[in-house]
């Protein structure tokens, strides 16, 4: 049970909060949302002459307002209820249990009327935009092909696509993972193939009917050998067998 001084502390508090609030809201327009239309809040009268990115940009400040109003009124309400149960001298006592809520509580959250078991604010919310619905893997929710090799076109892929034309990544980001030999490699997985799977598919073509394979030599063919005579192998998967080995070895001490 608090004390009567305790109390008139704690109204004190919510008091001085709950005017800082309702000057925040007079002196913004309720984070702009008094204005009739969101174009007012920027000086626009129409979208019609407006780059998409600027538009995107009006769009993102105006979801941040939203949610800033959103806080900023929870945090009212909650005074204007704590204020309510001091009133009816029920502040102090959790609304659920009737228990007596822990001054230390109180100290740090003075507009609460809820003990932490019965807290509605300890629910963690688990509800995703609505377009995820149709966003569905490949191109909605997705890990990084660590535990499951997938050779389709998928999200992660289309992630490597757009980030390497730039992310917020550093060399210090990698310094104990892996190491980047470019800055156009500061991304997550910059090395994996991107829209094909073997890197000899970058040189290697046929006809319509799976015919006619041809190797058309370019820098990727040359890495591609360079990286095998490296590892002193001869295909990827290692050396070929013996009837596939001789023809392609002049040397007859190799053979």
């Amino acid at each position: 049970m608090i004390s009567s001084q305790q109390l008139a502390e704690f109204r004190s508090q919510l008091l001085k909060e709950k005017k800082e609030l309702e000057t925040e809201f007079h002196v913004n327009d309720s984070f702009g949302f008094d204005w009739q239309h969101p174009h007012e809040s920027v000086g626009e009268l129409s979208s019609y002459d407006n780059h998409p990115a600027d538009e995107g940009t009006e769009l993102y400040e105006r979801e941040k307002d939203l949610a800033l109003k959103e806080h900023a009124t929870h945090r009212l309400d909650n005074i204007n209820r704590a204020l309510t149960a001091m009133d009816n001298g029920t502040y102090g006592t959790c609304e659920v249990c009737g228990e007596d809520i822990p001054y230390e509580r109180l100290e740090a959250l003075p507009n609460t009327t809820f003990c932490k078991e019965h807290s509605p604010d300890q629910i963690i919310s688990h509800d995703r935009p609505v377009e995820e619905g149709v966003l569905m893997p490949p191109f909605g929710k997705f890990d990084m092909d660590n535990q499951d090799e997938n050779v389709a076109y998928d999200a992660e892929d289309t992630w490597q696509d757009v980030a390497q034309y730039g992310t917020s990544e550093s060399p210090s980001d990698f310094a104990f993972t892996e190491e980047k030999d470019s800055y156009n490699d500061m991304y997550n997985e910059s090395h994996d193939p991107t829209g094909y799977v073997e890197s000899y598919e970058n040189f290697i073509g046929n006809d319509i009917y799976g015919k006619s394979i041809t190797v058309y030599p370019n820098s990727q063919h040359e890495l591609y050998e360079n990286e095998l005579d490296e590892e002193g192998l001869m295909t990827s998967f290692g050396d070929l067998p013996a009837y596939e080995h001789d023809p392609y070895v002049e040397d007859e001490d190799k053979r």
